[in-house]
């Protein structure tokens, strides 16, 4: 059986660019004869077909931004959204926001239904079961047809396309050395699996942090909680470790920390300091109010969809681009979950 073929197989067997396959295939009068008739030759040998991740023509510009995310229940991926739907609006271009809700399946679902003449380029955060499976190749078939796309937050070096991503590793760093500078010792960290990007980044800037500091790092104290389950199990992590300072990797598991380590009669934060990740609601809410890493998810979607606009505009050609990787620099709000 055949592999599936792409425009850009065809352009790199036969010596060509994307653009010139497309138009070959299209009869355009810009292209020869000759390289039309090699072109459409090579298509009908290899039985080729526009994939249902096809783009919207060039010439046919849709305005409309695709935005695929992997939840909406954390506060950052709404205030993404917010950034994103802000400057594009500015810019003339509607957004249209898709939730794969962690699935791959329903990741690669959303982009086909979108890419198929309804949008010019997509924004997105992978999933959690397409960084599990590492399978990209729904990502690789939209460029490959040329159209943009830029990832943020959760991203994989396995595509080469424009990238927004926070200072992961460095901000963590900084937040347990704040909890370290408190004299707290036992510091433990909630998190997600190690292969969601963004957890494996924090809990490398956890761990050097407490090696620099000359404090053992100890498997024990970290605490993977699933990412598709009911949280469960803290407030006995807590105890049975004699933690007294927590960094968790998102705003729920710093909530829920609280509200297990009071259960079990720890005073936050004389007993138990506690930092999360994302200035959200629940944040500014709970009791007592978290400190929190502020991750400026507005200034990440207004600058991923800047750089997608400017792809869209500039006529998209993978095998023509440069990719850049934009870093937003996070910073700690500090309330009454940590001892100012």
């Amino acid at each position: 059986m055949r592999r599936k073929i792409t425009l850009k197989h065809i352009a790199r067997e036969l010596d060509v660019s994307i653009s010139t396959v497309s138009k070959a295939l299209k009869g355009s009068s810009e292209i020869s004869e000759d390289t039309k008739d090699k072109v459409q030759a090579f298509a009908k040998l290899y039985n080729y077909k526009p994939n249902n991740i096809a783009v919207s023509l060039k010439n046919k510009r849709t305005k409309n931004i695709g935005v695929i995310i992997p939840d909406i229940v954390h506060h950052f991926f709404t205030t993404v959204f917010r950034g994103i739907e802000h400057y594009a609006n500015q810019r003339g271009y509607n957004v249209i926001v898709c939730v794969s809700d962690e699935s791959f399946d329903r990741e690669v679902v959303n982009m086909e239904m979108l890419a198929n003449g309804s949008i010019d380029g997509f924004i997105m955060a992978l999933a959690g079961e397409t960084q599990l499976k590492k399978d990209f190749r729904h990502l690789r078939e939209v460029m490959d047809q040329g159209m943009p796309l830029v990832l943020f937050d959760r991203v994989t070096d396995e595509i080469a396309c424009d990238k927004v991503v926070l200072n992961d590793e460095q901000i963590s760093y900084e937040a347990t050395m704040s909890l370290i500078n408190e004299g707290r010792k036992r510091i433990a960290l909630l998190t997600t699996d190690s292969f969601f990007s963004v957890s494996n980044a924090r809990e490398q800037g956890y761990k050097r942090a407490l090696r620099e500091s000359n404090i053992t790092v100890d498997e024990n104290h970290i605490l993977r909680l699933p990412y598709n389950k009911e949280i469960d199990g803290v407030g006995s992590f807590l105890k049975k470790n004699n933690i007294n300072a927590v960094l968790t990797v998102n705003e729920i598991f710093g909530v829920h920390c609280l509200s297990a380590a009071q259960g079990i009669g720890l005073n936050i934060p004389t007993d138990l300091s506690v930092i999360g990740f994302t200035d959200g609601i629940l944040s500014k809410y709970s009791v007592p109010k978290l400190t929190t890493v502020a991750q400026h998810g507005d200034k990440m979607g207004a600058l991923a969809a800047k750089l997608l606009i400017e792809k869209i505009e500039n006529d998209f050609n993978e095998e023509d681009e440069v990719f850049t990787t934009e870093v937003i620099q996070a910073t700690i709000i500090r309330r009454k979950s940590t001892i100012n």
